[in-house]
């Protein structure tokens, strides 16, 4: 198959693993809620491996989609909005990453819509998204598995966290411009 009719698949596996990870958000959210904590931690953990199995899969079996470019990280970040929204009624210091979150991804919204529409392309994840990712996924487990988190140790996480989210914010920032003024440039 090639690259293009790849490309604007839909229904692939990967794309329904993300959106099975969404389905899973207010059944996790629910779940630590009625103070299910170890059942929304053990949906957690099938939430993030299915994140890893749909990337793998994507690339290994050439099921790279522009909907999913879009899809996974939606999956992501909701579900650890959702968590963290959660988590503030316990650890106030949490609504922190938070806020920069939903900065970020207004921000990466408004100009990733821009990059689609000036360059034609949806750009993908790299490094430094997939690590602030990982970083708040540990950091919600943490707070979810274990109750009685020190609070040293729940603010360093928070810390790290929002640290990479800064980090990924002005690096896919500077991604996006400059993808934005090559586009015009072309022209």
């Amino acid at each position: 198959m090639d690259e293009k009719n790849t490309q604007s698949k839909i229904l692939t596996i990967p794309n329904l693993l993300s959106m099975f990870r969404i389905v899973l958000i207010p059944v996790i959210a629910w779940l630590y809620t009625k103070q299910e904590a170890m059942a929304a931690g053990v949906l957690m953990l099938i939430s993030g491996i299915t994140d890893v199995v749909d990337g793998f899969i994507a690339r290994h079996f050439n099921m790279v989609s522009n909907l999913g470019k879009i899809l996974d990280p939606v999956a992501d970040k909701l579900t650890q909005v959702t968590m963290l929204i959660c988590l503030v009624s316990r650890f106030p210091w949490v609504i922190v990453p938070v806020v920069l979150m939903f900065t970020k991804e207004i921000f990466m919204s408004i100009t990733g819509v821009l990059v689609i529409r000036k360059a034609g392309k949806v750009m993908g994840a790299v490094w430094h998204g997939k690590a602030a990712t990982v970083c708040l996924f540990i950091t919600i487990l943490l707070h979810i598995f274990w109750y009685d988190i020190p609070p040293a140790l729940s603010i360093v996480m928070v810390v790290l966290s929002s640290s990479l989210i800064i980090l990924s914010f002005v690096l896919y920032g500077k991604r996006n411009f400059d993808a934005i003024e090559q586009a015009k440039n072309a022209k």
